[in-house]
């Protein structure tokens, strides 16, 4: 059975592209197949998900949960709980954990829910 190759057809659209143009195709193909993946990973989280991510930050699971409540009472869980960590730590000038410990122990989270006003990432 000889395999019928089509190859010659399907690229008579690339054909005449430029190295330049098919990188640049190459690349804009790859945006639409991951853009929409981002916007899910963006629009659905749940507290499971965040407690995960900040496990793998290196919180304990005491911490871990505090900090996802925290999120879910002030509306930031969409933001990402690891998100509300990180950016927290940058805008205080704060290493990592200790901006997560003083979320847990119930400090800062006005700090961090001004962060994410106006829906901001």
């Amino acid at each position: 059975m000889k395999r019928e190759d089509d190859f010659e057809v399907r690229r008579t659209h690339l054909k005449d592209l430029t190295d330049e143009q098919l990188y640049d195709r190459f690349w804009a193909l790859c945006e639409q197949l991951v853009d929409p993946l981002l916007d899910m990973g963006r629009e659905y989280t749940s507290p499971a998900i965040e407690r995960s991510v900040l496990l793998r930050m290196g919180f304990s699971s005491l911490e871990v949960k505090a900090i996802v409540n925290g999120c879910m009472e002030r509306n930031l869980l969409q933001h990402g709980a690891g998100n509300v960590v990180y950016k927290l730590s940058r805008a205080e000038n704060l290493p990592l954990r200790e901006a997560g410990v003083r979320l847990a122990d119930g400090e800062l989270w006005e700090k961090a829910a001004a962060l994410f006003e106006g829906g901001a990432l």
